[in-house]
């Protein structure tokens, strides 16, 4: 696979890349707040805790030694591609690009639930939502190094807020007014709060796919993934228990209810620094994730699976400027559904890319033994086969809460799984445009 020009300029670094990562993963506690409804904080925190072990550790582990093995510009796709032949590498491809449709369409709506709190008269979902994309591929179209560098400083911005939230409520003076304080949710829905803390935790492939881009990846990425893992889980269990010991009552919480506790513990200007904090979240999740998805197109059409000219680059910054276009106009198609709508449909569709990503690591440790390795998952095949086993568990939980659900008139299970199947016609579809391409003239 030939990416031309993205190999030579590799210019995402170390702390870039950690906050690109930060935001294509998490974006800070925002949109934790269903999973406080649904359980409570001390179930919440719980949860907060074992899911990264589950899913975000077997996932960190496999992206870091595949990451550095192979960090080829498609990232998982190269990944599959060589382990399991071209059609499922471009399954991993398809399952991502269609998960991105729903994935990208979730940041606009809690742009949006947030602008609504201080601004509720330009809180148009439609036009914020199409606003909110046209921005970040903007931004995309300076390059992975720009994207990486404003992800460093959203990520202070966004994070701050929170700290000072926090250690409010933690050094509240007992004659302060309390939040009515409840121990656990009313009706707790496990599996629900399971797929929103899933949702939170996962994506940590993401920045896989602009490895091209990436000064000294078998080094970059390791470090980057596991000094993610830790700085996410911080910033979640922190605030939520600081909220427990509070005693904030989260019964009655919903997207944008940090707001309310900050205004309880800070005053006005607090609230309003979380609510543009949750503004810079959503859109910074945005960006990042069109830097991820964006560079799948790209190597499909370097490939010939799609019309070349979607494999045009910028001369300066090497980004794939047709590509990040053609994108954004796809991602605005499902901007009117509602977020726990798109969070099922998105956790089903990017947990069998995730699957095959570890048949791959499978099979590559079976057929290429000799690949360098530099950073290498100890403990031998049985562990790495083990690995993957917890996030198979948690994509049963998804199908299980996929098959109750519906988008518009579907059933999203059945919409799922649909889309999953049309993944082998768009693969002979994309052969016969290869066919044409490379055919004889004349």
């Amino acid at each position: 696979m030939n990416v031309p020009g993205a190999t030579k300029h590799r210019t995402l670094t170390l702390f870039p890349l950690v906050g690109a990562l930060y935001f294509m993963v998490s974006g800070g506690p925002y949109g934790l707040e269903e999973l406080a409804h649904k359980l409570g904080f001390g179930a919440a925190i719980v949860v907060l805790l074992v899911t990264p072990v589950i899913w975000s550790l077997p996932t960190a582990l496999m992206v870091g030694e595949l990451a550095a093995a192979l960090p080829e510009e498609g990232g998982y796709y190269a990944w599959v591609r060589r382990a399991l032949g071209p059609f499922w590498g471009y399954q991993e491809a398809w399952l991502s690009l269609t998960a991105s449709v729903f994935d990208m369409a979730i940041y606009p709506a809690l742009f949006v639930l947030y602008l609504h709190r201080i601004a509720p008269s330009l809180s148009s979902p439609l036009l914020v939502g199409v606003l909110v994309i046209a921005a970040a591929a903007a931004c995309n179209l300076g390059g992975a190094r720009a994207v990486g560098r404003e992800s460093v400083v959203m990520t202070a911005l966004l994070v701050a807020p929170f700290v000072v939230l926090s250690g409010l409520a933690l050094c509240r003076h007992p004659s302060a007014p309390a939040i009515a304080k409840s121990e656990a949710a009313a009706s707790p829905d496990f599996v629900g709060g399971v797929l929103v803390a899933m949702w939170n935790y996962m994506g940590w492939d993401n920045a896989s796919t602009v490895a091209g881009e990436v000064d000294r990846p078998q080094r970059t990425y390791p470090l980057a993934v596991f000094s993610s893992v830790g700085l996410i889980a911080l910033t979640y269990v922190v605030p939520f228990l600081a909220m427990w010991i509070a005693g904030v009552d989260p019964q009655d919480w919903d997207t944008g209810s940090w707001a309310d506790v900050a205004r309880h513990f800070g005053g006005q200007p607090l609230a309003v620094a979380v609510v543009v904090g949750g503004m810079l979240s959503a859109f910074g999740m945005a960006s990042a994730l069109c830097l991820s998805y964006s560079r799948l197109p790209a190597v499909l059409a370097a490939d010939g699976y799609l019309p070349r000219f979607l494999a045009r680059r910028s001369p300066k910054s090497q980004t794939p400027w047709v590509s990040v276009i053609a994108c954004s106009i796809a991602w605005i198609v499902a901007l009117q559904w509602s977020f726990e709508r798109l969070l099922g449909m998105d956790i089903l569709l990017y947990g069998f890319s995730l699957l095959l990503e570890f048949a791959a690591l499978v099979v590559l440790r079976v057929r290429e033994p000799a690949l360098a390795r530099p950073f290498r998952i100890p403990g031998g095949l049985i562990v790495v086969v083990a690995l993957g086993l917890g996030p198979l568990a948690l994509l049963g939980l998804a199908l299980v809460q996929n098959a109750r659900e519906a988008i518009g008139d579907f059933n999203s299970l059945g919409l799922g799984l649909g889309l999953v199947l049309l993944g082998p016609v768009a693969y002979v579809a994309g052969r016969g445009t290869r066919r044409l391409e490379h055919r004889p003239m004349g």
